[in-house]
This record gives C-alpha cells, structure tokens and sequence, in this order.
C-alpha cells in the first residue's frame, strides 16, 4: 500500500541518451581517426583529454557489468575466456573483457573496438595484469599503468605524507610525456586542466547527491542508483556527464523538498555492499513489494563519489572541492593524485575496519534497518575482508545477512535461494509479506 507520492525521474530519458553517445563515440573514433583507449574505471582518465577532444574510451568495469546483464552473451565471453585458460575464479569483469576479444564481438554490436592504448591505474590485484593481457590480446599495443598503492588517507592514517603525494603525482607527469610520445600528439595542458576540474566537480557532485538519499522517503533505490553512479565510472572528467549531475542533484533536491519517493510504500530501509550481481537486479524490485528500499551502499557512494570520514562525528560527508581550479600541469597532477587517494573504495585495501567503520557510519546516518552483504566471488578487490566487515558490523550493533553470488558470472549465484534468505531477513526486520505472490 502506498504511503507516499512516487513519480519518474525526468532525466531519465537524457541519462541513456549520455550512455548511448558514450559507447558509440567510443566504437566510431577511429573513423575520423580519433583515438581509443582502453583502462580501468579509476584510471585518472583526466590525462589523456589533454590528447584531444576526439579521444575516447572504454573502461572496463562498467563494459564487464554491461555484458553480465546479458547472460547468455557473457556466458559465451566467460567460455572463450576459459577456453583460453584463464582461470574461473579470476576478477569476472576481466573475464567477460578478455571473452569479448577473443570472440571478437563487442556487447553493444558489432566487432569488439581495438583501443590504440591502454591507460589505467592499479591497486586491486587484477587492474595491471587485466590489460597486460588485453594488450597481448589485441596483437601487442602500449599500456600504462600508475601505482597508487601508497597507503590509507586521513583519518585512517595519522596524514597523507607529501612524498606519498609526490609518488602518484610523479607517475602521471611521466604518463603525460609516455601519452606524447605514444601516440605522436601534442600535449594540450589547458585541455588536461579543464578535464581535471570536471573529475573534481562530477566526484563531488555525486556524492552531494548521495546525501540527498538520508532523506525519508528516499528519493532514489539503488537500483536506479546503479544506473546514474555509473557516469563517475565511464568517464568523470566528461564535462557532459558533469553538468548532468548538477541537474540531477537539482532533481533529486526537489524530490526531497516535495517528498517523492523512490519506493512509494517504504517502511524499512537497508543498504547493500559491494557489486551486486549484474544479472539479477530484479532482486531488488522483490524487495520492495515488502516495502524494503535499498538506500545505497558505500559501493555506489564511494566508488567514484568523493567523500571524507569524520572520526569526530562518526560521519561520511562529501569532500569539499579545492577552493580553486589547478593553473598549471605540476599543479593539476598534484591535485588530482590527492583527491583521488581520499576515495573511500581504497581505503579498505589496507584494512577491512576501515570498511567497517565507514559501512557503520551509512548505516547509522542514513537510519538503514540492515545491512545486506553481497560475498561476491567475481572481485577478490572489493570482497576482501568481507567476513570480518559482518562481524564488525554485527558487533556496532547492525542487523546484517549475507549470500554468496558473482557479479559478473550468472553460473555462480541462486536466485531463488537468495529470494527466500530476503524474506527470512525481510521477516526478522518486521516487514509484512506482500499478498501477492512475488515474480
């Protein structure tokens, strides 16, 4: 039964039409002898804007999740992927990338875009070793890979030593001058500048927009969520989709003010984890028919959302942007490597508590009812430390379950087992059954 006023999203139709330009600019670049690159969703992607505006790319989280939504196609990239002998238990997205190439067959049509480079960064164990292989797949084309494996940023730390700063920063100084002799351009450095804030204001941007969400009724769920979080993945110094989340908070913000929610009949709230599995998100939409929302996640929050948390306060509040733009190319790689080792999906690299407290802090600020954890077997990354993130969650008093699955393979997770653990942790909340006999 509906307990409060519920209406679309009006950006929804723009926010596909960005993804869709997105995808093809990067499939067609090369007929206008544009450039493609390829790299992970937190490579600083800032730096090769500085190339030209006719330089695109892919990255391959979000690419990975895309195909695992289509099952038996990723079922087909995972086989060939095997068959090659990689092993099943590696990263799924990686999988599903390589499966892509071997087969030759890119998920969106047509045959799979061969990139003129690869530009990424590494601090899960797979990001290096991902496109190495993808570059020998595709007949032997350059990579370049920044290191950012330099340790926890404040509070988790006493300070963010400066050389620290200084070794990233360094990397992408040497990266720009490898980007140059690479692919026979000039550098543009106001180019690069521009690009940098727009990354600064998008990691921002979103995560003001995730703080709309402590709202009652939520404005968003999180599986509407995954389909506007994903824009910070594919590409956070776009201008495009930087503009488009200062119109989506502004939309957000009005639901707030007029109490539109996301889940008309909510009545309890949780928060997930880590990816969910891409292929079953109508898990979600099961959820709600017993009046659960699902907030959000520190996940989808701070992936590519920029945040801080407050020790004092036990708080996660989004980072201030600098109090002025970089001016030169020194300047604008010292800034970004800062800003980039704050995030808060590093951190728990280094510890699983460091996870734990900022899962708490959600869970506490934006009144969540449980905690569902995803142990996902598809990113050894962002599910280590996964166990001792319940127990530690349990011990501040959260109510939590959790169920095994894959994010990127349908072959490795039970629906249906899944559904009936919902209902059993749904139950314990005191959520009512819906009478109606779920899908």
């Amino acid at each position: 039964m509906a307990k409060y006023p519920t209406e679309p999203l009006k950006c929804w139709a723009k926010a596909k039409e960005l993804t869709d330009k997105f995808y093809r600019n990067f499939a067609r670049a090369q007929d206008n002898k544009g450039l493609r690159w390829m790299g992970s969703a937190w490579a600083f992607d800032a730096v090769p804007s500085g190339l030209g505006d006719d330089v695109f790319c892919m990255t391959g989280e979000p690419y990975g999740a895309s195909c695992a939504v289509n099952r038996q196609l990723s079922k087909e990239y995972m086989k060939a992927a095997e068959n090659f002998g990689f092993a099943r238990d590696l990263c799924a997205y990686m999988r599903n990338y390589w499966g892509s190439i071997l087969v030759d067959k890119y998920a969106l049509g047509g045959k799979f875009p061969k990139p003129d480079f690869g530009w990424s960064q590494h601090i899960c164990c797979s990001h290096a070793k991902w496109y190495q292989n993808a570059a020998e797949l595709e007949g032997g084309i350059p990579i370049y890979v920044v290191d950012v494996g330099v340790g926890a940023y404040p509070p988790f730390e006493t300070e963010m030593y400066p050389h620290r700063i200084k070794y990233v920063a360094d990397q992408l100084l040497d990266g720009i001058e490898w980007l140059g002799q690479t692919t026979n351009r000039k550098f543009d450095d106001e180019r690069f500048i521009d690009a940098a804030w727009n990354d600064m204001r998008s990691t921002n941007k979103w995560a003001q927009i995730c703080m709309l969400n402590r709202a009652k009724p939520a404005p968003l769920d999180e599986k509407t969520i995954y389909s506007f979080y994903v824009f910070g993945t594919l590409q956070k110094s776009n201008s495009d989709f930087a503009d488009f989340y200062d119109e989506l908070y502004d939309e957000v913000k009005d639901r707030v003010d007029r109490g539109i929610a996301a889940v008309p009949n909510e009545s309890k709230r949780i928060m997930s984890d880590t990816q969910p599995p891409w292929g079953s998100l109508n898990v979600y939409r099961h959820m709600e028919k017993w009046g659960v929302v699902s907030i959000g996640s520190l996940y989808t929050f701070g992936l590519e959302g920029m945040w801080l948390y407050d020790k004092k306060n036990h708080d996660m509040i989004p980072r201030p942007l600098p109090d002025h733009k970089p001016s030169t190319r020194e300047e604008c790689c010292t800034m970004l490597a800062d800003w980039h080792l704050s995030k808060p999906e590093y951190q728990h690299f280094y510890s699983p508590e460091y996870k734990t407290l900022m899962m708490d802090a959600i869970a506490k600020r934006w009144k969540v009812d449980g905690i569902v954890l995803h142990y996902n077997r598809g990113c050894e990354g962002l599910s280590m430390g996964i166990a001792e993130n319940r127990l530690g969650l349990i011990q501040r008093g959260n109510k939590v379950m959790s169920y095994e699955g894959n994010m990127g393979d349908g072959e490795e997770f039970d629906e249906a087992a899944t559904r009936k653990r919902l209902d059993v942790f749904m139950e314990s909340m005191g959520c009512v059954k819906p009478a109606l006999k779920s899908e």
